[in-house]
């Protein structure tokens, strides 16, 4: 999601936004089979769930567990696609790199009793007013003004 330190389209040309990452892990298990994220219903916030590794916990049994996860695709319609198929014996734990969701999301046991952990970041991208980035690009300017020295040329060592 490198565009959301960028000017954004969704967010209009006028504001840039701002990106916080908080950390996020979910265990399912056959007592808690699925997980759903959401994030507030503040207007001026979005928020997607970028899950990087899914692994077996302790007391794992020699099944097939199978998470998948359910979201909106970009037609707006809910669809499920599973994302892995843990085993203990030859895949306890895989790396999904930053497989990114925007938010709601729900994370699913399909298959297998567990446990398996989820967990990766929950962002939240959010508006920055223009008026806060000049404030803050004015007083960034005359404090790099002032730091900043000419460059002397290097004194050559005279031959004796």
């Amino acid at each position: 999601m490198s565009h959301i330190d960028d000017e954004s389209s969704d967010l209009g040309m006028a504001g840039q936004s701002k990106l916080e990452s908080f950390l996020f892990s979910c265990e399912l298990s056959s007592k808690v089979p699925f997980y759903t994220f959401q994030g507030d219903e503040e207007e001026d916030l979005e928020h997607f769930l970028e899950l990087r590794t899914i692994c077996l916990g302790e007391g794992a049994k020699e099944e097939s567990n199978v998470v998948e996860v359910m979201a909106m695709n970009h037609q707006g319609k809910s669809i499920s696609v599973p994302i892995a198929n843990l085993h203990l014996s030859c895949l306890p734990m895989v790396s999904l790199g930053e497989f990114e969701l925007k938010a709601p999301v729900t994370i699913r046991l399909k298959a297998g009793t567990g446990p398996v952990t989820v967990s990766g970041l929950h962002l939240i991208a959010s508006q920055v007013e223009d008026s806060d980035l000049s404030d803050d690009d004015d007083d960034d300017d005359d404090d790099e003004e002032e730091e900043i020295s000419p460059i002397k040329p290097a004194k050559k060592k005279q031959k004796q």
